[in-house]
């Protein structure tokens, strides 16, 4: 009989390509891993790696067995909802990952509305960067997490896991001095060019969506500082030090200083889960109210069904 923890290993190994990223990602040794995947072997009768140096890649029977564990993995899920739905009230630690500008201005209205829907629910918060949200959720620290793309950074397909959207934002220019009238330039973000940029730091989603943005509009801007609080963002715009392109929920209590100009780019962000999840209650009961949580100046974007999601699998870095 196949050991589905070592069937999660090698799905993770199907990913990373390394050990070490799998030993890194689910909070294992390396050695760990190694033993791991050695029984898991000697279980499937066949080779599933093969070992080059420090490389080590699938064979074909393994690759195979990767396709399997996604179907089981799924099925697991969803016999694990089909139970959970049976119990009378949802009780029990809910696992949910955030960012910083979504924890500070939706998930306090979502713990409320929980608290009072399902008090036997005990909701547990972690602020992490959605490009770690996908090993979270596939290890099982986290059940649900809020994820975000960009214009100009499309999103990147991630086996196991599925996710429904929850609102849409748009960007702002901050700058310290006004934007000229939209007829008086042919881009509101060529006409700042000549100025230095603040941006996220390097690595981040959001950096790459200002470095892209700014050259679809003709130019690559002089970055002078990277900073991915957006509070502090907008202070130091105010001090004079630069242009940033921040989101909605990034510009609540801007300095006075700061002048704000609406640009045709948005942020998405959506609510993700293990594939199979999505009938789970607790799942369920975290969408409900995340959503009924939404300021009233975003966009909701909660109709559409189910969909792959696709938290970026980029780098670990804060961002806000």
């Amino acid at each position: 009989m196949l050991d589905v923890r070592r069937l999660r290993l090698l799905r993770e190994l199907s990913l990373r390509g390394t050990i070490a990223a799998v030993a890194e990602a689910l909070a294992f040794t390396p050695s760990a891993v190694s033993q791991q995947l050695a029984t898991l072997e000697r279980e499937a009768g066949v080779p599933l790696l093969e070992r080059t140096g420090r490389r080590v890649t699938l064979t074909p029977a393994g690759r195979n067995l990767v396709r399997h564990a996604e179907a089981v993995l799924d099925h697991l899920e969803q016999a694990a909802a089909e139970l959970a739905d049976t119990r009378r009230g949802l009780a029990g630690p809910l696992r949910i990952g955030t960012f910083p500008t979504a924890t500070r201005t939706i998930v306090p209205a979502a713990l409320a509305c929980l608290g009072d829907r399902h008090p036997g629910l005990e909701p547990m918060v972690l602020e992490i960067d959605p490009a770690g949200v996908a090993s979270a959720l596939r290890a099982g620290d986290l059940d649900v997490a809020l994820i975000h793309e960009y214009d100009f950074v499309p999103p990147t397909d991630e086996p196991g896991l599925a996710a429904r959207p929850l609102c849409s934002e748009p960007m702002y220019l901050a700058s310290a001095t006004p934007a000229p009238p939209p007829e008086a330039v042919a881009s509101v973000l060529a006409h700042w060019r000549n100025s230095p940029w603040i941006t996220a730091t390097s690595g981040t989603m959001c950096h790459a969506m200002t470095i892209r943005a700014c050259q679809a509009a003709g130019f690559t801007p002089h970055v002078r500082h990277q900073v991915d609080d957006f509070a502090t963002v907008l202070a130091l715009v105010a001090a004079g030090q630069g242009v940033a392109v921040v989101p909605q929920l990034g510009i609540a209590d801007p300095p006075p200083a700061v002048s704000l100009t609406r640009l045709a780019i948005h942020r998405r962000t959506r609510i993700a889960f293990r594939s199979g999840a999505a009938a789970h209650p607790a799942v369920v009961a975290a969408v409900e109210a995340l959503r009924a949580a939404l300021p009233g100046e975003l966009t909701d974007a909660s109709p559409p069904p189910p969909a792959a999601a696709h938290p970026p699998r980029r780098r670990r870095r804060p961002h806000a």
